[in-house]
């Protein structure tokens, strides 16, 4: 049998920020944007008191909480700490699962005989955590990567929960079918109209109730319920996307500063393809009018890149060609990301691109002197900080002489 751990870090944005500032120990914090738009990325445990959590709109949050305190996230620093946390947990094992940067799944099966029991092992990971980076963690234990998030969910914050292969029914069957993963609050209302509530409920439920509402998948879901996940813990997963996106305090809609925002979000892009030595072959544009409508465009092309100026000339046509399609569009969002991501290797800079099967379109590399760039742009951040330096094309034109101008606030 499998031992498996769930290590999720307790408000890790909010407590790190109390960690760092001692000033904010105690007090209700906020991470997020400030703004009218703005959201909660975490809050404090004194701040979830009043009904606070995250995703939550600001406004609404400092409505039921007026003396919360906001604070900009910094997610160079919160990088920085996951990498600390997630440093530890492969000297216990290989067999890592990050699901984000505060939170993972390890299989510690083949750790056992080198550092004892799994529930040994949690113990040792949450007193290791709190030493190097004085914040607390919770941990699940338990055969299968469900329960184990279940489990590291049951005595937060600062927890350690085991459920044994013979409590799983007496731990689950009384739990609110909304700690099930993957049951949303329109498919709880559903179940609740049908009187299911818990998951033992949901585990007994016959076939005709369930059936209208999961289809295919009734039996995973009875299955999740009764605590049956054989899902590995996979250390090889690949970072699919990597991507950048901003909500506009000010709906814009000039052409230019459409741009500059553009290039501000392509050279965060950018900077974190490097970071992760990581080629991308395909750019995706979102935007989001001020009704809500999304919309995405995305071009493939090779040979696949980590250079900002070829991203960003991608991207800009990209927009260009929906701005074509939608002049004078109100635009609420904008993001980039690259995708069909692989490891970075070593180009011929000079050599004409290869002509390969597929749809993907052929870029001409960048030049010597925009290779260097990034690097140098990238060196120069790493020593004096991400705003020491800017790229022209990420700075906001002046406005045209046509009666308009985008004054705005970011988040």
């Amino acid at each position: 049998m499998r031992a498996i751990l769930h290590v999720d870090m307790d408000a890790f944005y909010a407590s790190v920020e109390q960690h760092d500032r001692p000033e904010l120990r105690g007090l209700p914090v906020i991470v997020g944007g400030g703004s009218g738009r703005g959201v909660v990325a975490a809050a404090s445990y004194e701040v979830r008191a009043f009904g606070v959590h995250s995703a939550m709109p600001t406004r609404i949050a400092l409505e039921r909480c007026p003396q919360a305190i906001v604070v900009t996230p910094r997610m160079s620093r919160y990088r920085e700490v996951s990498e600390q946390v997630f440093a530890l947990f492969h000297e216990v094992t290989p067999l890592v699962e990050g699901l984000s940067l505060d939170e993972a799944f390890l299989d510690v099966t083949g750790s056992i005989g080198l550092f004892g029991a799994p529930a040994v092992i949690a113990a040792s990971i949450k007193a290791r955590v709190r030493e190097r980076t004085g914040l607390a963690a919770s941990v699940g234990v338990s055969h299968n990567k469900l329960l184990a998030k279940i489990a590291s969910d049951l005595e937060k914050p600062d927890g350690l929960c085991t459920i044994a292969p013979d409590e799983v029914q007496r731990i689950l069957d009384p739990l609110p079918i909304q700690r099930l993963s993957g049951i949303g609050a329109k498919t709880a209302a559903r179940l609740e109209e049908c009187a299911l509530h818990t998951f033992g409920q949901l585990r007994q439920a016959p076939e005709t109730v369930l059936w209208p509402l999961f289809g295919r998948y009734t039996k995973r879901i009875r299955e999740r319920a009764s605590g049956i996940d054989e899902r590995p813990v996979v250390a090889d997963w690949q970072e699919k996307q990597i991507s950048a996106e901003e909500t506009f305090e000010t709906d814009l809609r000039q052409r230019d500063t459409l741009r500059s925002e553009l290039a501000r979000l392509t050279d965060k892009v950018g900077v974190r393809l490097r970071a992760k030595a990581l080629l991308a072959a395909t750019v995706t544009i979102k935007v989001r009018r001020r009704d809500f409508t999304t919309y995405t465009r995305s071009r493939s092309f090779r040979p696949p890149t980590q250079d900002t100026g070829t991203v960003l000339q991608i991207a800009r046509e990209l927009l260009d060609g929906w701005l074509g399609e939608q002049p004078r569009a109100a635009v609420r969002l904008l993001g980039v990301g690259v995708s069909t991501l692989s490891p970075a290797v070593q180009l011929d800079l000079f050599a004409p691109p290869q002509a390969q099967p597929g749809d993907a379109l052929p870029i001409r590399p960048p030049p010597r002197a925009s290779a260097r760039l990034d690097p140098t742009l990238d060196q120069i951040r790493d020593r004096f900080g991400a705003a020491a330096v800017t790229r022209a094309s990420a700075l906001e034109r002046p406005a045209k002489e046509d009666g308009f101008s985008d004054v705005r606030r970011r988040r």
